[in-house]
């Protein structure tokens, strides 16, 4: 499911926000920091829901491959969790984040909490699921059961031999309270880890932005732009996208996330959007699509990047090719 991985709710439309990288007084922006020109457009493609089921697993590994999806996040609590495992440690090339998860939203194939159910109770419906939707989390959920079961989600795909380089948040349950968000921002501190991050623009009008000052204030990285909608309709998938791609801010690193799958039963028993799974994994796999983005002069980069700075406070190595058979 496509929630928008943020502190509000926002309207049905394309949106695209911009944010203040960290340390509004830095003399060089993020964009020169990670060793582009200052007007570089610079692109992280990361596929959510990594290890949530076999076909989508399948279609993670598929765009990863082929190289122009450059990241992606394992839900560390999904039933296929250990075949992205499998994956990350026979590719340590691939760029693995934690997919934070506090939800389970499918009717009919759910998952609950890395720490057991008696450990965690608040976060738990009746029969020891995850809620299906953020905010049921916020009325019956005790913060601090969410922090440890956040944490021990990070600790078990560590302990598993992933090496993660980021985390963002499934459905956005841990950033849509400002409370919860907050300690989403100290948790990526804690591991030294950049986390995918709302923009200022979005923050401003709920005074909020000070979780964007704690983030700069605790070394923690992300994205300036986010690319929160998706294409209206399967037809319209290569047009949107490259509508969207064409028109990358100068000067900004953006993410854009996407949900990959094959076109398998198992996904369409799973989920209502598996059509527009598969239509995403299709057209971020196609060979032409990577050197489409390359003809715009795009610049493609991970987390892995931005981990890197966040860590070693200079960029690291480029990356001339993402991708590998």
């Amino acid at each position: 499911m496509r929630i928008a991985s943020f502190l509000f709710a926002v309207p049905v439309v394309a949106i695209m926000i911009a944010s203040v990288p960290a340390g509004a007084e830095e003399k060089a922006s993020l964009v020169e920091r990670l060793g582009f020109h200052k007007d570089a457009r610079v692109l992280i493609i990361n596929g959510d829901d990594f290890g949530m089921n076999h076909a989508t697993n399948m279609g993670t590994v598929k765009a990863l491959k082929a190289g122009a999806m450059t990241s992606s996040t394992i839900m560390v609590p999904c039933p296929w969790f250990l075949e992205a495992v499998d994956f990350a440690k026979k590719n340590p090339q691939a760029n693995l984040g934690v997919h934070t998860t506090l939800t389970s939203e499918w009717g009919k194939y759910k998952w609950g909490p890395v720490l057991g159910r008696t450990a965690v109770p608040s976060l738990c419906d009746e029969m020891g699921y995850f809620f299906s939707d953020v905010f049921s989390i916020y009325g019956a959920s005790d913060l601090e059961e969410a922090d440890r079961e956040v944490r021990a989600q990070i600790d078990k795909a560590l302990a598993a031999g992933v090496d993660v380089t980021h985390i963002d948040s499934h459905m956005g349950a841990v950033q849509y309270e400002p409370r919860y968000h907050e300690r989403y921002i100290r948790i990526a501190a804690d591991y030294k880890l950049p986390c995918r991050l709302p923009g200022k623009e979005m923050l401003a009008p709920f005074g909020a932005e000070w979780l964007l000052d704690l983030a700069a204030e605790l070394n923690v990285l992300g994205p300036e732009n986010l690319y929160l909608d998706e294409p209206p309709s399967l037809e319209a998938t290569e047009s949107y996208y490259k509508e969207r791609l064409t028109n990358l801010p100068q000067g900004k690193v953006s993410e854009m996330y996407i949900h990959c799958a094959v076109d398998e039963p198992e996904i369409h028993a799973t989920t209502g959007s598996a059509r527009r799974r598969v239509a995403d994994t299709d057209f971020f796999s196609d060979p032409g699509t990577l050197q489409w983005i390359r003809e715009q002069g795009i610049e493609l980069i991970s987390y892995r990047e931005l981990r890197h700075l966040q860590r070693e406070g200079k960029a690291m190595p480029r990356v001339e090719r993402y991708g590998w058979d």
